[in-house]
C-alpha cells in the first residue's frame, strides 16, 4: 500500500522501511496479538537494523500503530505521521460490528473483507475514474489469508484509548486525511489536530480512506515537506 511513497522517499535521501502486518504478505501468522506486540517488535527491527530515531508513519490502523509505538517508545519517536485514523477507542457498538466481520471473514473467506471494505474505501469519483487502483487494492486484500484479516481486525477492536495521549505528544505531527473519508471523517482528524499541539492538519481532495494511493502526489509532496522540515 506504501509503493507510491517508497520510492519517491528514497529518492529524496530517505531510509524507509515499510513493515507488513502478521500474517500478510507471507509474513509468519501471530495468532492474538495487539497493538502493543507490534510496536515492540518495530522496535526489536530497528534495533536489528542499529536505527534509533524514526519518523512513524501510519495510515488506519497504521495510525493505531504509531500511537503504540509513541506510548512506549517516545525517545524513539522523532515525527508522526497520521493519515485517515483515529485516536479513540471503538465504542460497544464498533467493536460489536468489528467481531461479526471477523466472523464473517472466518466463514466466507477474504473475499468477505473486500466486499465490505472495497466500498467504503475511495472517494466517489474513484471507483469511475481509476478502476484499476479499485481493483488492484482488491486484490491486495483477497490475496491475504482470512485468519490474518480478522487477527489484524481484532486487534484494531482491543486498542488502547488514545485520546488522553494526544495533549502529551511533543514531536511534530502531521495529520492527512482524505476529504470523502467515510470510515474515519475530515471532521475525525479535524479534532486531533485540535488536541495536539503544533500539529499540522491538511484535507486532501477527491480523497477517501486511502488518500495515499489516490492521490499519491499531493500526498508525497505534503509528506516531504514533513521531513524536510524537521
Amino acid at each position: 500500500m506504501w509503493e507510491p511513497q517508497i520510492p519517491v522517499l528514497q529518492e529524496a535521501g530517505f531510509s524507509v522501511i515499510a513493515p507488513h502486518v502478521y500474517g500478510f504478505d507471507g509474513s509468519p501468522l501471530r495468532i492474538g496479538w495487539n497493538m502493543v506486540d507490534y510496536a515492540h517488535d518495530l522496535a526489536r527491527l530497528l534495533d536489528s537494523l542499529s536505527i534509533g530515531k524514526v519518523t512513524i508513519a501510519g495510515l488506519s490502523m497504521g495510525g493505531y500503530q504509531a500511537f503504540a509505538f509513541f506510548r512506549l517508545y517516545p525517545e524513539r519517536t522523532a515525527s508522526i505521521i497520521l493519515c485517515d485514523t483515529r485516536a479513540n477507542a471503538d465504542a460497544p457498538e464498533a467493536h460489536s460490528q468489528r467481531m461479526e466481520f471477523c466472523r464473517a471473514v472466518e466463514a466466507n473467506g477474504p473475499s468477505e473483507a473486500a466486499d465490505r471494505m472495497i466500498p467504503n474505501f475511495f472517494a466517489a469519483r474513484t471507483y469511475e475514474s481509476n478502476p484499476d487502483l479499485v481493483s488492484k487494492t482488491r486484490q491486495m486484500i483477497i490475496r491475504q489469508p482470512a485468519s490474518a484479516i480478522s487477527d489484524a481486525m481484532k486487534a484494531i477492536a482491543g486498542r488502547a484509548d488514545s485520546i488522553g495521549l494526544l495533549p502529551e505528544i511533543p514531536c511534530p505531527v502531521l495529520i492527512m486525511n482524505g476529504v470523502e473519508d467515510r470510515v474515519t471523517t475530515p471532521e475525525t482528524a479535524a479534532s486531533m489536530h485540535a488536541m495536539i499541539p503544533g500539529s499540522k492538519l491538511e484535507i486532501l481532495p477527491d480523497a477517501g480512506h486511502l488518500s495515499n494511493l489516490e492521490q499519491p502526489d499531493l500526498f508525497n509532496r505534503l509528506l516531504l515537506e514533513h521531513l524536510k522540515s524537521l
